[in-house]
C-alpha cells in the first residue's frame, strides 16, 4: 500500500522522518493511510480484529504536528501514530478497558505516564489494541488473544490455518498490528511473556525491560513485582529509539527510582553490526521446544550465524525452581484494587469482588471462558506484609537470581543468555531482568520463530546490540501476506 509514491509497508521511523524532511509525507497522510490499511484488513478481508478503538482525535492531532513540524525540539517519534494495548491509560477519548467489559466506561482524565512520554516524543496516540482480557489473568481455559469487549486476534501468517491462541498474548494485539504495518510501532505490557510470546509469534522485534525502566503507573495491573510496558516494532532500529522515547523516573512508581543511573534516552549508539563478535552467549537446550524439529532447526541455523558473528556459544544448565508460586495472585488482588478504586464513576466495579460478581450476570458474554484467575486472586489476602506472600516473593527472587541467571552468568562470564520465544519468559520476569527478541525464521506451514536474547538488569544497550548485529546479518523478518485474502 503506498500513500502518494510513499511505500507504507514495513516502513521504518527513519523513513518516515526522511520522507517528512522531504514533503514527501505528511502526518495527515500518514494517519489516513494506516485507517486505510485498517479497514481494509483488521475489520474486512482476513479481519486481524487487531485495533479495538481509533483516537478519534487522531487526524487532529496529525494536522497540528504538521503545521509546527521543524520547530524546536521536536522528538525522534514526532508526527508518527503508535498504538498502545488497551491497559495503557491515555487521556484521548478512548477508554482504557484491558478487555474487559466491565470497564468500557472507563475514561481517564490523563495520560498514563509512558504515554507522556510518548507526546513528548512526538507521537500521535492513534489508537489501542485488543489484548488477552485481563492481560491473560482471568482465565487459562481460553486462547491468547481473546477478549470480551474485542474478541479474538488473530495472526496474520495464519489466518483460517493456525490455533487462535498462535497469535500470542497477552500483547496479542500490539503483535498482530505491528505485523500487518497497522502502524510502525505498538507498545504492549509484559508481567511474563506478555511482551515475548506475541512478539516471537507475530514475527516483530519486542524489548520487554528491566523492572522500573520503564514507569506502570496509570497502566492496568496483574503485578507489581512484575510489571513492565515495553516496545514492539518491526526492526531492532525502531524497538531501539521507542525504548528510549518511554524511559523516565515517575515519581508515582517508585520503581522507577532504581533506573535513574542506568536509563538512557537514546539507545541508537548500541545499534552496533559487530555486537555478536566476542559475544559469550549462553543456551540451556531444555528450554528449546525439541517436540517441534523446525523449530529447533532454526535455533540452531541461528547459533550458527551467532558462531558466524563471531559469538562463542555456550551449553549451560539453568537451574529450574519446582516451587509454585502464588505471588501474582496476591499482587494483582491488591494492584487492581487499588487501581479499580480511582477509576471513574461510570465504571461500575470498584474493587476485584465487584468485577467477579459483574461477569456472572452474563456469563456467556462476559466470562465465556470462566475466571478462574479472578477467584484464585479474590480468595487470598490483599495484605502486603502477609507472611505466605512475603515468603512465596522472597523465594521466587532467591531462585531467579542468585540460584538461577545471576549463578549461570557468572560462572560461565555470559554477555546474555538464549532462548526460544518465550519459553522460559518466567524466570527473567520474576528476577525483573531484561529480555529483547527477534524474528528468526518460519517453519513450512509459515509459523514465525524468535530468538530471545535475556541477561541482567540495566542491560537494554547490551542486549541491542547483540540482537542488532544478529537481525542484520539475517534479515529474517518477512510481512504477512494479507492481500490474498
Amino acid at each position: 500500500m503506498k500513500t502518494n509514491t510513499f511505500q507504507l509497508n514495513e516502513t521504518t521511523i527513519k523513513d518516515i522522518q526522511q520522507a517528512f524532511r522531504n514533503h514527501k509525507l505528511t502526518s495527515v497522510e500518514l494517519v489516513e493511510a494506516y485507517l486505510e490499511r485498517i479497514r481494509a484488513f483488521d475489520q474486512n478481508g482476513p479481519k486481524i480484529n487487531s485495533v479495538l478503538t481509533i483516537n478519534p482525535d487522531a487526524l487532529k492531532i496529525a494536522a497540528q504536528l504538521d503545521e509546527n513540524r521543524g520547530q524546536d525540539n521536536q522528538g525522534p517519534l514526532y508526527g508518527i501514530p503508535v498504538l498502545l494495548k488497551d491497559n495503557i491509560e491515555t487521556a484521548d477519548p478512548m477508554p482504557t478497558t484491558a478487555g474487559a467489559i466491565a470497564l468500557e466506561h472507563n475514561f481517564a482524565k490523563e495520560d498514563a505516564f509512558v504515554t507522556k512520554q510518548l507526546r513528548n516524543a512526538g507521537a500521535i496516540i492513534f489508537g489501542k489494541v485488543n489484548l488477552s482480557e485481563w492481560a491473560y489473568f482471568m482465565s487459562q481455559d481460553g486462547p491468547s488473544g481473546y477478549s470480551s469487549l474485542g474478541g479474538q486476534v488473530l495472526n496474520p501468517y495464519g489466518v483460517g490455518v493456525f490455533k487462535a491462541e498462535d497469535v500470542g498474548g497477552s500483547s496479542s494485539g500490539t503483535g498482530a498490528a505491528i505485523a500487518s504495518n497497522f502502524a510502525v510501532f505498538g507498545v504492549g505490557t509484559e508481567t511474563s511473556g506478555s511482551i515475548l510470546s506475541p512478539s516471537s509469534a507475530n514475527s516483530i522485534v519486542g524489548i520487554k525491560p528491566t523492572l522500573g525502566l520503564i514507569s506502570r503507573s496509570r497502566i492496568i495491573p496483574i503485578a507489581e513485582s512484575q510489571d513492565t510496558a515495553g516496545p514492539m516494532a518491526r526492526t531492532v532500529t525502531d524497538a531501539a529509539i521507542l525504548l528510549g522515547a518511554m524511559t523516565g523516573v515517575d515519581e508515582q512508581d517508585a520503581a522507577t527510582l532504581t533506573s535513574a543511573e542506568h536509563a538512557l534516552t537514546d539507545y541508537t549508539p548500541h545499534l552496533k553490526k559487530d555486537g555478536l563478535n566476542g559475544a559469550r552467549i549462553g543456551v540451556d537446550l531444555s528450554f528449546l521446544n525439541n517436540k517441534a524439529p523446525e523449530e529447533r532447526a532454526i535455533i540452531d541455523e541461528a547459533i550458527e550465524q551467532f558462531k558466524a558473528l563471531g559469538a562463542t556459544v555456550v551449553e549451560v544448565t539453568i537451574p529450574k525452581s519446582t516451587f509454585e508460586s502464588d505471588v501474582l495472585w496476591y499482587e494483582f488482588k491488591r494492584n487492581v484494587n487499588d487501581y479499580l478504586r480511582t477509576t471513574p464513576a461510570e465504571v461500575p466495579v470498584k474493587s476485584l469482588a465487584d468485577v467477579i460478581e459483574f461477569n456472572k450476570k452474563d456469563p456467556e458474554r462476559r466470562m465465556k471462558f470462566g475466571q478462574a484467575e479472578l477467584e484464585k486472586a479474590q480468595k487470598l489476602s490483599d495484605d502486603p506484609n502477609d507472611s505466605t506472600y512475603l515468603e512465596h516473593r522472597e523465594t521466587d527472587l532467591r531462585t531467579s537470581t542468585s540460584e538461577g541467571l545471576d549463578l549461570v552468568m557468572r560462572e560461565h562470564q555470559l554477555d546474555a543468555l538464549l532462548f526460544q520465544n518465550n519459553r522460559g519468559a518466567d524466570m527473567p520476569a520474576k528476577a525483573g531482568y531484561p529480555s529483547i527478541t527477534v524474528p528468526a525464521g518460519y517453519t513450512s506451514s509459515g509459523h514465525p520463530v524468535g530468538v530471545t536474547f535475556s541477561a541482567q538488569a540495566f542491560s537494554e544497550a547490551r542486549l541491542i546490540e547483540l540482537a542488532f548485529s544478529y537481525e542484520q546479518a539475517s534479515l529474517k523478518r518477512k510481512a504477512p501476506d494479507l492481500e490474498s485474502y
